[in-house]
């Protein structure tokens, strides 16, 4: 049987706990120790009873039950992961995959990489469930808020700030960001010209800045900041751009270009009302389908 409790009540409920016991300057979250001390009090004939690296073959991570004689669950991930941010979202992911799922099944899961033909599946809402809840416990949104208000217009160094507090990728603390702002802005990450996916923040979608990237490959903009890589140009600082180069107003672009995974990521912020010739439209569903990938899948 699933979990009665939703993956952010599982996620504010320790959360509460920990801001309790250490504070609330207690981060980065430990989720390994934290995913092995909470279930051994919580499930005690049931635990987490191993967190570690793991061969993986096409796997992000996996959460396995102990071989027939011993009790509980073991969390693994890929051992070809560098990222540290990458391997703590990981983990947290698999823990939320305990929390929520391992009644439903008991034979365990594993979590591939990219799985895209099963975004409409049983498999694809187990995996946003197991997402949303690494994503509150590692960045609750009370703690992010304090960091930055919802109505303040950031830039990439407030960001990777955050990104480090909370031991997490630079987009997966962008995402989470844009969860809640009350600004219009919209993340795009491309490789070899071609936006891989975007995500707009709610106020953007509603004024129909987003791209559809669901419909087919949309090419970079020949004049956009990461299209250029301009080296006389400062991109992590950013610059304004005129309408007619990602949209029909003016934004501001910051990119930040990642050597080790060959993409771009984009920040692109635009004035906090729309002109009137942009009407609403409908917000696009390929961030719930992309989201989950991109969360714990890139580092900076």
């Amino acid at each position: 049987m699933p979990s009665t409790l939703s993956p952010t009540r599982w996620a504010n409920d320790i959360t509460l706990v920990l801001n309790a016991v250490r504070g609330h300057d207690r981060f980065p979250v430990d989720v390994t120790a934290l995913a092995q001390e909470y279930t051994s009090q919580r499930f005690p004939d049931d635990p987490i009873a191993v967190v570690k690296g793991s061969v993986l073959p096409g796997f992000d991570g996996a959460l396995y039950r102990a071989p027939k004689g011993k009790k509980g669950w073991g969390i693994f991930y890929n051992s070809a992961m560098t990222s540290l941010g990458r391997i703590s979202f990981t983990v947290a992911h698999e823990f939320g995959h305990y929390l929520l799922h391992r009644l439903a099944y008991p034979n365990g899961i594993q979590c591939g990489e990219q799985d895209i033909v099963r975004w409409d599946s049983e498999y694809a809402k187990i995996e946003h469930e197991a997402n949303v809840f690494a994503a509150n416990i590692l960045m609750p949104f009370d703690d992010f808020r304090r960091q930055i208000d919802s109505g303040e217009r950031v830039d990439m160094d407030m960001l990777a700030s955050c990104a480090v507090r909370y031991g997490v990728s630079l987009i997966a603390a962008t995402i989470r960001w844009l969860e809640y702002t009350e600004r219009r802005a919209i993340i795009v990450v491309a490789r070899d010209s071609f936006i891989l996916w975007a995500r707009s923040s709610s106020a953007a979608a509603r004024s129909g800045v987003f791209f559809r990237t669901s419909r087919g490959p949309i090419e970079l903009p020949a004049l956009s900041l990461a299209a250029r890589r301009d080296a006389a140009c400062d991109a992590r600082v950013g610059a304004d751009l005129p309408p007619g180069v990602w949209f029909r107003e003016a934004c501001r672009e910051m990119v930040v270009f990642s050597d080790q995974y060959d993409f771009s990521i984009s920040l692109l912020q635009l004035d906090e009302q729309p002109p009137l010739f942009l009407e609403e439209q409908e917000e696009p569903d390929v961030y719930d389908r992309m989201r989950d990938a991109a969360l714990g899948g890139y580092d900076r």
